[in-house]
């Protein structure tokens, strides 16, 4: 490592958001240009930094600094230079040299312990000085702030949003309880809260990291789709967390209850335990189900005049429409016309799309007004081709309003109880992807008397997001259920979709290749999986599903592991997008990212801003908001303005900083959750073994029924037996269903 000392000449570059500079500094008279984390610097302050010397292959030698510290300037010149900058709004270069003048040496400090001596200076009003002083003041906090927080190992850009949310009350803060950092600021876990709590000194049996860890437990929990904890699980990881017996963590439950931070309930004669936010997220949504189940017929119930009449609609509409639909499906179209919500289920080619095909035909015959949503964007895309009707993501329909960067709450939606959707009927397809937060969000903007319509299938896997929303609204027994089950010809003409429904009813499928669109190879060697997978997608299935290798997905159930998510984009990236002297790179952490990859936004980002662009490069259209889930290409990779801009879903633009990379991977290959909601014209599954509870019939048949035209599986005949046989789900927490059946009085 070496020193570097000198004054900001020049400020060539500074990315607002993570505070990454390029600037020229002069040193010993020379000018060297420099890059690294440098928040809140100006144009000529002094610093002392420590780091090496690069060769950039583009824009020479440079320095590029690890750690900085600012210097009071030493000299009259220093001091004239700084000021003189435009470091300080309001001073310019003549006043800076009448300012020093004036003070000299002592200029630093009048303008921070007598600023009202100002005003002796010619120019300078008393409503000037005392900006000054407070643009002085707030910099001396900043740096001074940045030096105490470099102590306990935080980087630069962790420490502005420190202090951007404590201010002056950071030093309090992380004295007495730095557990606080975690419920407060975005990017600081209970594990980093930890261990700058150890560098202060705070004891392993303190209260506040008994506290801070039970709600670290609970949250991780909620990554993992939990809504609650039964008591004795959860003081048992918190345990683990904290190396602290459950003894001792148990007293800490009552205090944040009575803080407010938990709640805690009786269930089959134990206790579970929430965080607050969740329990009244399922309590909101029950109360506003039940207050949406409303029957729509005159007075409340049909009469068996009115049902009748609606029949003969129905039939006369099938007649129009010229289909045919089933008892179940009738009754389907029926029961949305009857009621305020409806739920609609049922496995592939069973015929929901034409169901719902027919309660919009209806509705648009009485000249109700309606809107169709999907939980992700490739999902309202598919529900937008099968009825003609625009559909948007539920984000969209809510129109999002994400909170400001750093800010720990979730986004909020200009639509709500204040300003509702202005709709008769709305329909939402893919509901088993919805969690219970955007549930919550997707109910308050539902006023009673507008028909909601829930569409899914609740054999697919739940939510990334914590609940199963489906689920619970279907066991709870209290709302209007139509579950379809034929498999009507054209689709029964499909292997998919027979298989797909053998595998739901553990019934073992055919391998035997005799198929026109599902096919097993049996490959028992890794090496030769891979082999078979890159000529799949780069020469055979493109010709045959007339797509191009960029759409063909590679679905695995697991992260790790030779045939896991990781290992095989690492694979595929080589063969699908080799290395080219004109493509740009830039490596994240383990992730190389090439120009021209195929990549996933891995966690919701409220604040990402995307564009759509004409052909001119004119940006037509701007939103914000970038979701778990969305997957694009990169366009471009730009080391100078340190970011890489990804083409979503073939429209959206964004351009993420390379601070922000940790939410995008490779997505050549995704696990079979991640694709929930999409479809693609052809899927290969790798199966070959994993863990038990992953490798379950529940997985498989996600992954099957993501496939339009074509399913491949390489790998194991035994493997794909053994998930068939599995019906042992990973069991998920929730519990909207009892809360559903509290309101409905239903014990």
């Amino acid at each position: 490592m070496e020193t570097l000392k000198g004054y900001v000449d020049h400020i060539i570059y500074q990315n607002a958001e993570n505070g990454y500079t390029v600037m020229n500094l002069i040193s010993d008279e020379e000018e060297i240009t420099c890059v690294g984390m440098f928040r809140g610097l100006d144009q000529g302050e002094s610093i002392e930094m420590t780091g090496e010397y690069t060769e950039h292959a583009l824009y020479g030698r440079q320095f590029k600094a690890q750690s900085y510290t600012t210097l009071l300037p030493e000299d009259i010149v220093s001091i004239q230079r700084y000021l003189g900058s435009g470091a300080i709004k309001g001073v310019g270069e003549a006043l800076a040299a009448r300012i020093v003048k004036r003070f000299g040496e002592d200029t630093f400090r009048i303008m921070e312990e007598e600023p009202e001596r100002l005003v002796e200076v010619k120019g300078i009003s008393e409503r000037i000085a005392r900006e000054i002083s407070i643009q002085i003041e707030e910099k001396k906090g900043m740096r001074d702030a940045m030096l105490f927080l470099q102590k306990y190992g935080i980087s630069n850009t962790l420490a502005i949003k420190i202090y951007n949310t404590y201010g002056m009350r950071l030093y309090g803060v992380m004295q007495e309880n730095p557990y606080l950092l975690a419920e407060d600021i975005q990017g600081v876990g209970f594990k980093m809260a930890d261990e700058i709590a150890a560098k202060i000194g705070i004891h392993t049996d303190s209260d506040y990291r008994i506290r801070s860890g039970i709600l670290y437990a609970l949250l991780q929990a909620s990554a993992e789709g939990n809504v609650y904890l039964p008591k004795e699980l959860l003081l048992m990881q918190a345990g683990e967390l904290l190396l602290l017996s459950p003894e001792q963590i148990e007293p800490q439950l009552m205090n944040l209850m009575i803080d407010k931070k938990l709640v805690i309930k009786e269930k089959d004669g134990g206790q579970i335990v929430y965080s607050m936010q969740y329990y009244y997220a399922e309590l909101n949504c029950a109360k506003m189900l039940h207050d949406l189940n409303v029957s729509l017929g005159q007075g409340g119930e049909l009469l068996p005049s009115e049902e009748v009449a609606l029949w003969k609609k129905i039939q006369a509409l099938e007649k129009e429409l010229s289909i045919e639909l089933d008892e179940l499906q009738r009754k389907a179209v029926l029961e949305s016309i009857k009621n305020g919500l409806l739920i609609l289920s049922g496995g592939p080619g069973t015929g929901k799309t034409t169901t719902i095909n027919t309660i919009i035909r209806y509705f648009e015959q009485e000249g109700m007004d309606i809107l169709l949503a999907a939980p992700t964007g490739r999902a309202a895309k598919r529900m937008t081709e099968a009825t003609g009707y625009e559909a948007r993501t539920i984000h969209r329909l809510l129109e999002l309003n994400g909170p400001a960067d750093g800010e720990r709450r979730r986004a909020s939606f200009e639509k709500n109880e204040e300003n509702p959707l202005e709709a008769d009927v709305l329909i939402i397809d893919e509901m088993s992807m919805v969690d219970i937060h955007l549930f919550q969000s997707l109910l308050k903007a539902v006023t009673v008397g507008t028909r909601l319509i829930m569409v899914g299938d609740v054999n697919q896997l739940p939510s990334v997001g914590p609940g199963q929303v489906l689920k619970d609204l279907i066991d709870s027994h209290c709302f209007p259920v139509v579950m379809l089950q034929k498999i009507f010809r054209q689709a029964g003409e499909s292997d998919i979709v027979v298989n797909a429904h053998r595998i739901h009813r553990g019934e073992q499928i055919r391998m035997d290749n005799k198929s026109r669109d599902f096919f097993f190879l049996e490959r028992n060697d890794v090496g030769v999986i891979y082999k078979h997978m890159i000529q799949l997608i780069t020469e055979k299935l493109p010709r045959y599903v007339d797509a191009p290798p960029y759409d063909i997905q590679v679905l695995t159930p697991m992260r790790k592991g030779n045939l896991g998510v990781e290992a095989l984009n690492r694979i595929l990236q080589r063969y699908m997008n080799p290395e080219d002297e004109h493509k740009k790179e830039y490596r994240h952490g383990e992730t190389l990212l090439r120009e021209g990859d195929k990549v996933m936004q891995i966690r919701n980002n409220y604040q990402l801003e995307w564009e759509i662009v004409s052909r001119y490069n004119i940006p037509i259209e701007k939103g914000m908001g970038v979701f778990n889930g969305d997957m694009g290409r990169i366009l471009q990779i730009d080391e100078f303005a340190q970011t890489v801009t990804v083409e979503l879903d073939g429209a959206r633009r964004v351009h993420y900083p390379f601070s922000g990379l940790e939410e995008l991977e490779l997505a050549y290959a995704v696990t079979i959750h991640k694709s929930q909601g999409s479809e693609y014209p052809a899927v290969i599954m790798p199966l070959l073994g994993g863990p038990k509870m992953l490798m379950n019939r529940n997985l498989l048949y996600t992954g099957v029924t993501r496939a339009k035209n074509c399913v491949t599986i390489l790998g194991s005949r035994e493997t794909v037996h053994a998930m068939i046989a599995n019906e042992h789900e990973q069991r998920r927490f929730s519990g909207l269903a009892d809360r559903i059946r509290e309101q409905c009085d239903i014990i």
